[in-house]
Parts: structure tokens; sequence; C-alpha cells
């Protein structure tokens, strides 16, 4: 009669157990739909810098169904940096069902616009982008009427050049993924895009106390060092820091907190590993 009382006990403890964590979604789950709420915020905003930081963020996103949609409607936006981010961010999710799209973007009144999208095209491998690298260095087209007639002036200004490489991060730019506000910073500020570069080279870097690093540069008082070490955490896939970026959806600077956002969505789907050292937010 006692075994049967305990037994019937333990029954209903562990039924009751396994209810109450049906009724309560996990901690990450509950995370990553605060964080896509923070995103979907931002990608609909009044200001265009707001819209084009969050668009931009959604690069951390490879293969999200949702994002690939959001940086595909941000083509149509009615602000060229908005477009460029669109078609930059669909070039970093290697989204190939995109092609199409980003091929119309190649016709776009905005010459940034259309160097994003020929940009995203080569890296997806398709030869329309080849036409657009092809026209820049030689002039026309290979057949056809090239599509930035009319707008080689922009191709002669520096400071231009400089904004597009920056944002597109092109192999040459030690700076690359950083973002369109960064411009604004480099006269003042020599350091944190040096320091920002040193967070995004430690991102393949195996070592746990890497890892560590770049938890502590989530804090640092540089915006753009915050921002390298939130996506660099992201891209190492570790789920174990998910604890450490979600403090950052709350930033006041909006590139960080929409970076942040997007960090936290793709730690939170990353499959755990044993790590030597323990994450801890700084």
């Amino acid at each position: 009669m006692l075994m049967r009382f305990a037994l019937t006990t333990i029954f209903f403890a562990v039924l009751g157990g396994l209810l109450l964590a049906a009724d309560q979604p996990s901690t990450n789950q509950t995370s990553a739909q605060k964080a896509w709420e923070i995103l979907d915020a931002g990608v609909r905003e009044k200001s265009f810098l707001k819209r084009h930081d969050a668009v931009h963020a959604l690069g951390l996103l490879e293969g999200d169904s949702r994002a690939v949609d959001f940086a595909e409607k941000a083509l149509s936006d009615h602000t060229p940096e908005v477009r460029e981010a669109a078609a930059t961010t669909l070039g970093n999710m290697h989204s190939h069902a995109s092609i199409p799209k980003l091929k119309q973007a190649l016709k776009d009144k905005d010459v940034t616009v259309v160097l994003a999208a020929a940009h995203s095209l080569w890296g997806l491998g398709d030869i329309d982008g080849y036409e657009v690298y092809y026209e820049i260095l030689v002039g026309e087209r290979k057949a056809g009427q090239g599509v930035i007639a009319g707008q080689e002036a922009m191709l002669r200004d520096r400071k231009k050049l400089a904004e597009f490489g920056f944002e597109q991060g092109i192999e040459f730019n030690p700076f690359a993924g950083i973002g369109w506000g960064i411009i604004k910073t480099l006269h003042k500020d020599d350091v944190s895009p040096v320091r920002a570069q040193a967070a995004a080279a430690l991102m393949n870097d195996s070592d746990p106390r890497s890892g560590q690093a770049l938890a502590k540069s989530c804090t640092d008082k540089s915006w753009i060092v915050r921002v390298a070490a939130l996506e660099a955490l992201a891209r190492r896939g570790d789920p174990a820091f998910v604890k450490v970026v979600e403090p950052h959806t709350t930033d006041e600077k909006d590139m960080v907190r929409y970076t942040a956002a997007a960090a936290l969505i793709r730690l939170s789907r990353a499959t755990p590993r044993t790590s030597a050292l323990t994450p801890t937010a700084p």
C-alpha cells in the first residue's frame, strides 16, 4: 500500500513538472521572440538610419526565411542607404533564392545600390555581378547599356567610395562589416576601428579565452567595438554566450541593439558545445 502511494506521488510529481515545463517556453525561445520584435520594429522605423542598421544586422541570420523576406522588402525602400544595406545583407546571408531580385537591383538609380547588388551577385557566383565590375574597369559593358552610365562622378568621389567600401566589406577593406555610421567616427577616433578589426579576427579562434575577450568587449565604451564583438560571438556559434549577448538588446546605440538581437537569434539555434571556460557576462 505504501509502495503504491509512493509511486502515485512520484507519478503526479513528474507529470506536474512536465506540464509546468510545457506551459513555460524556454528562456532561449522567449529571448529570441523578443529579439525578433526588436528587429521587426527596426526595419519599420521612420528613421532611415535605424532601418539601415536593422537590415544590416539581418546578415547574421543566414538561412532564415523571415530575415530574407525583410531584406528583400528593404530592396524597395525609398532611401538608397537602406536599399544598399538590403542588397549587401542578402549576399551575406548567401540567399541564392534572392538572385532575381538582386539582378533587378542592378537597375537601381543609385550607383551604390547597383554596386552592392553586384558585389552580392559576385559572392553568390552569378555572372551578372562580373558585368558591373567589367564596366567599372573598362568604362563600358560587355554587351548592352551600362548600368552605371551617367554616374561616373560618384566613382571619382573618394569619400562616397570610402563609405561604400566600409558598408560592403569588400576584401581590401580592413574594417569590413562595421556599418555605414563608421565614417562619421573615423575622423575623431583612430583606435576603435583597429580594435574592432581585432575582435572580428577572433571570430574563428577556437581558444575559449578569445570568446571571453569578445564577451568582455561587448561592454566596450566604443559602439564600433561592441558591434564587432557581438557579431564575432554570433559567428562563433556557441549558444553558451546567449546570456552574454542578451543584455545588449537594450543598448542605447541602434546598431548595437539590432546586432545583439540578430546574434541572440542565431545563437539560440546553435548546437551546444563543450567549452573549457564558461562564458560570463562582464
